[in-house]
């Protein structure tokens, strides 16, 4: 869970900040495994942000990755659990962004 959400009731953000999160996560991730790994050896990438909530905002990414068997630099699954790291560090700036 993103700390500045955990207490922010979800009826306070206006739909388009809800879909720039969602945009800003996906982009995010996907910046993340094309600047480790060349695009050739990716195989299948699919990032998915799911939100919801009523008091407070859930966030839930996925992000699923098949590599070329040729590809030695990096496990799909690292790639993978750094993406969402990168996806959730994008949101979290964002929000302070427009927070403050």
């Amino acid at each position: 869970m993103v700390p500045l959400l955990s207490k922010q009731p979800i009826s306070t953000l206006p739909y388009e900040e809800l879909e720039k999160i969602c945009d800003i996560a996906e982009e995010a991730a996907r910046k993340y495994v094309m600047s480790r790994v060349p695009r050739e050896y990716i195989s299948d990438l699919s990032i998915s942000v799911d939100l919801e909530g009523s008091e407070t905002l859930n966030i839930d990414i996925e992000v699923e990755l098949s590599l070329s068997p040729f590809y030695k630099g990096a496990s799909a699954e690292e790639l993978a659990n750094g993406s969402v790291k990168a996806a959730f560090d994008a949101i979290e700036e964002y929000l302070r962004k427009i927070r403050s």
